[in-house]
């Protein structure tokens, strides 16, 4: 085994920064513990201003020889990157599930492949935009997606491998090369794709993953005067730190950050269809940023639906994520645990009806009940705070103004949920839901050539498709008037 590596579920996993084409060791370490079963992980190498400065004068001297590939020169490199992914699946799968919690059975069958996507889609978009030409009646515009420079790209700790190939992807495709800052309460994926890039033949350099604590090697990687673009998802609180660093040197910055989604259930609806789908807002223990956790029932199926989801919700079953039965696992830290458990506590002080759950689960230390409170005021800190756990609130409407009242009460935008059958009804209501994302009579199903991205504290521009190059090429326009070369030869 190599100097500086564990063993997660089986598999080798480095614990040092990657960096220039090699592993970068650091006497300064933290602990990863797993929220599965409590068990020390590893010691990871925790990043500071020096090594920072070292992975982003790795990607700055990298910058130039990767740019000049183009597109077509970067397409091989990046699919084999994609192939390593798929290729490794049952490695990447267990130890993002041992790192951060999360179902073994969907980090298989649905976070890997779609990390693997990631790249492919985003290598394969490029190509799309190398010859874009607008005509003009005087002029021919030639528009280019010039490779911007180095990009530092900082991840979350609830779908690291998914989260960081969609920055990785993109950034990459454009000719850039990268910094990434992995969570550091579950960063071992992050570590495998370092891995993974420099044997798909990624240059030394263009990729660098620094490990580390948010207040440190995050902090010294977004102030860093080196730095060509940010993108960050994660909570708003740090987004305005972030954006502040940003602000002093006039980096643009990409967030994709916070939610409190409604979930819309209008009395034409597919009642069995979005029962199931409510049930399914508690997946990955709640710590999903896009689940529409605010549930708004038409008043006058308010009781036939409540028996729907009770009934769904029952077979949440909290347990190991390693076993294929389980649909609830851990939360991801005691600190974190502590905070859903206290948004519990204060919305029963409130006054609202925990109809079950709103306790933790007889099962282990960081396991909690999937929680459902009615009697909720859309005032109160249940109804308006990100909870980022398995707690849901419900509240009822008479009309559809109400509903979008009541949808767009809080701080937040990321996205919601709407079922009904009625094509009219609900494309008038989800156009006036205020959110990035609207699902209507489905939930989770994303078109990588769609855009993504927040209103309000929910974030700042959007990704996917050409919006993704938007944020991470400088776009160039050369407007040539028709006619003004002559002839030339010899």
């Amino acid at each position: 085994m190599a100097d500086n590596a564990a063993i997660v579920a089986g598999v080798e996993v480095s614990t040092d920064h990657w960096i220039c084409g090699r592993r970068v060791s650091a006497s300064e370490r933290f602990a990863d513990i797993s929220p599965v079963d409590g068990s020390h992980l590893c010691s990871v190498a925790a990043g500071n201003k020096a090594v920072v400065d070292e992975a982003v004068d790795a990607a700055r001297k990298a910058f130039p020889a990767w740019a000049a590939l183009g597109p077509e020169g970067r397409l091989p490199v990046l699919k084999r990157f994609a192939e390593g992914i798929k290729a490794r699946a049952k490695d990447l799968a267990a130890v993002e599930t041992m790192d951060n919690g999360s179902l073994l059975a969907g980090n298989l069958h649905r976070v890997v492949p779609r990390a693997a996507q990631n790249i492919e889609f985003f290598a394969d978009w490029a190509m799309t935009l190398k010859d874009h030409v607008i005509e003009s009646p005087d002029v021919i515009n030639h528009v280019r997606y010039d490779p911007a420079g180095i990009a530092a790209l900082i991840t979350p700790w609830n779908a690291p491998l998914m989260l960081t190939t969609w920055k990785v992807g993109p950034a990459l495709a454009a000719g850039n090369t990268i910094v990434v800052k992995p969570p550091e309460w579950a960063p071992l994926t992050c570590s495998l794709m370092a891995d993974i890039a420099h044997a798909a033949g990624l240059p030394a350099g263009v990729l660098n993953v620094v490990q580390g604590i948010g207040e440190t090697a995050g902090d010294a990687l977004v102030n860093h005067g080196d730095i060509d673009r940010i993108s960050f998802t994660g909570s708003t609180g740090t987004a305005r730190l972030i954006g502040q660093a940003a602000a002093r040197s006039i980096t643009p910055m990409s967030a994709e950050l916070g939610g409190k989604s409604p979930f819309i259930v209008c009395a034409d609806a597919d009642l069995d269809a979005a029962a199931q789908t409510v049930a399914a807002q508690y997946m990955n223990a709640g710590q999903v940023c896009l689940a529409g956790t605010r549930v708004l029932v038409e008043a006058s199926i308010e009781e036939v639906f409540l028996a729907k989801v009770r009934d769904a919700a029952a077979h949440m079953v909290v347990g190991d994520p390693r076993d294929g039965a389980t649909r609830v696992g851990p939360l991801i830290t005691q600190e974190h645990f502590e905070r859903v458990a206290g948004f519990v506590d204060r919305a029963k002080a409130d006054g609202a009806e925990a109809l079950w759950g709103g306790s933790p689960a007889n099962f282990g230390a960081l396991y909690f009940q999937p929680t459902l409170f009615r009697h909720v005021d859309p005032a109160w800190e249940i109804a308006q705070q990100e909870v980022f756990g398995p707690v849901l609130t419900w509240q009822t409407f008479s009309s559809d103004d109400e509903a979008i009242a009541l949808a767009n009460g809080t701080q937040y935008g990321l996205a919601g949920v709407l079922f009904s059958r009625d094509e009219a009804r609900a494309m008038r209501i989800a156009s006036r839901v205020v959110a990035g994302t609207l699902w209507v009579n489905c939930f989770f199903i994303r078109d990588l050539a769609a855009p993504f991205g927040g209103s309000r504290n929910s974030g700042i521009g959007r990704e996917g498709g050409s919006w993704s190059f938007d944020f991470y090429a400088d776009i160039k326009n050369i407007s040539v008037r028709r006619g003004s070369f002559g002839q030339t030869g010899g």
